[in-house]
């Protein structure tokens, strides 16, 4: 089997499940696309630009499947995921090439559904399941020896914005048991993994009901100013809950988390409180904020105004001190004016985010903006918005993190750096990536002996310039997460 995977985290970690179920169903692994009996596309749908990539590669790969049927040699190729669940009918008679479709929710049906494809059948399932969590399958990492991993905690959402296929494609919200995320985690230190990303598309509405005696808890309250289109649920152990658990696991590891949704950090504050307390949860924060605009966020259906966005990051900025913050942004949604666009540019500019990643909108089928709204921003009017947001947050974010030139960054070492073999890069604690020289250093740790940074070693880095994207610099030595953290 020959594995690609396009889009998100999400599909990462969907690869892996994917992965996992087929090799313990015998099936063996090539990264040699001719060596393959079987392609498999694990698949996005967020944006018409992810599909057409798809239909892209479909097109390379029909060559390839003419000539082995020439050779006798049968090829099967499927597509799983996201644009499987969307678009079935289509990708299943569209030039006859695919033979396998999966939704997200189908994977252990692969097995079968590749016996049905080697009879010389088209086989599908996209069945969207309300309980499906994949809980009792540890993903098989793909990348051997990484030091850092997706955890998936939860799948599908509920949140319903106007603009999104997700529940569409990846169903119901519904969250794995904290004991068997807590058993990944665990695995994935004995083996030496270093960062652990929890994956969701709303991670902070996590709500684990495995537990008969947490089943009557009371349902969270929201942030001011905030709303949802369901009824909050009452029951379960919350992302609080998880978040201590998993980061008392090993103190060596960092933790992220990604996507929360701005509604769910409430007023009290315990995953904030627990972001500041813990040295192994970083201090980096994902709040998508989509637009700077009232009006469009109501469009949206976001469930909160620009103003109680605002509050959200004084508070979190003041729990926090120091945090990293990052967002999402659509340019040119349905009805968006020129004001509304402009009062995006202001957003940019008042909270100056480290992070960004900002797309020029495309209407989805079967969302609501697609039934309800009109795409009426036209193409270039997108394009040229999309491009002054990116120089606006290029802009801030260089000067945030200018503001680091100086200062001594702890780094996770991942490898050598994609432009010179004389140097390494790594991310510090917010997220942002750093580059610096492959030199021999002092342990702090120990004997003070000169040694040369591994990937998965901790170093202290100081940042001597600043880009909107990179920071660099030189090497201190190398250390430990919690050294690093009694020193500050």
């Amino acid at each position: 089997v020959y594995m690609e995977t396009y889009g998100c985290q999400m599909n990462v970690n969907d690869t892996e499940i994917a992965w996992a179920i087929l090799q313990k169903n015998g099936y063996g692994r090539t990264k040699d696309l001719d060596e393959a009996d079987v392609i498999l596309l694990v698949t996005c749908s967020v944006r018409e630009k992810a599909e057409q990539a798809i239909w892209n590669r479909l097109r390379h790969l029909k060559a390839l499947k003419a000539r082995r049927q020439q050779a006798r040699l049968p090829l099967r190729i499927g597509i799983l995921g996201c644009m499987a669940e969307r678009l079935k009918e289509e990708i299943l008679h569209r030039e006859k090439l695919v033979d396998i479709v999966a939704g997200p929710d189908a994977y252990r049906d692969l097995p079968r559904l590749l016996a049905v494809a080697e009879s010389g059948q088209q086989a599908a399932n996209v069945l969207l399941s309300l309980d499906e969590t994949y809980a009792d399958i540890l993903p098989v990492q793909t990348s051997a020896g990484g030091t850092t991993a997706f955890v998936s905690i939860m799948r599908g959402c509920d949140n319903m914005c106007s603009y999104c296929i997700v529940p569409f494609t990846r169903g119901r919200e519904r969250s794995r048991p904290i004991a068997s995320i807590l058993q990944e985690v665990r695995m994935l230190s004995d083996q030496g993994v270093k960062e652990v990303t929890l994956l969701g598309q709303n991670v902070n509405s996590f709500r684990d009901m495995s537990e008969v005696q947490f089943q009557s808890a009371a349902a969270p309250v929201l942030s001011r100013g905030f709303s949802t289109v369901y009824k909050a649920k009452p029951g379960g152990l919350r992302f609080a809950h998880l978040l201590d658990q998993v980061s008392r696991i090993d103190p060596e590891m960092r933790i992220r988390f990604t996507s929360p949704h701005p509604k769910d950090f409430p007023d009290e504050a315990s995953v904030l409180q627990l972001i500041q307390e813990r040295h192994n949860i970083c201090k980096q924060l994902h709040l998508p904020a989509q637009s700077g605009s009232t009006r469009v966020l109501e469009a949206m259906r976001r469930g909160y105004t620009r103003e109680a966005y605002l509050e959200l990051v004084h508070h979190v900025r003041e729990c926090i001190p120091g945090v990293s913050l990052s967002s999402d942004f659509i340019a040119g949604f349905c009805g968006e004016r020129e004001e509304d666009h402009q009062q995006t540019v202001s957003l940019l500019r008042e909270v100056r985010y480290n992070i960004g990643f900002l797309f020029a909108y495309s209407m989805r089928q079967k969302t609501r903006a697609y039934h309800r709204l009109q795409d009426d921003v036209p193409a270039d009017i997108k394009k040229r918005r999309l491009e002054e947001l990116i120089t606006v947050f290029r802009e801030e974010a260089a000067r945030a993190n200018e503001a680091m030139v100086g200062q001594s960054q702890l780094v996770l070492v991942e490898g050598p750096s994609k432009r010179s073999v004389l140097e390494l890069c790594g991310r510090n604690d917010g997220n942002i990536k750093v580059i610096f020289p492959d030199a021999e250093i002092e342990d702090a740790a120990g004997s003070k002996a000169l040694v040369r940074a591994q990937p998965g070693d901790y170093v202290l880095v100081k940042v001597t310039s600043a880009s909107s994207q990179t920071l660099k610099g030189v090497l201190l030595c190398r250390t430990t997460l919690s050294r690093s953290a009694v020193c500050r």
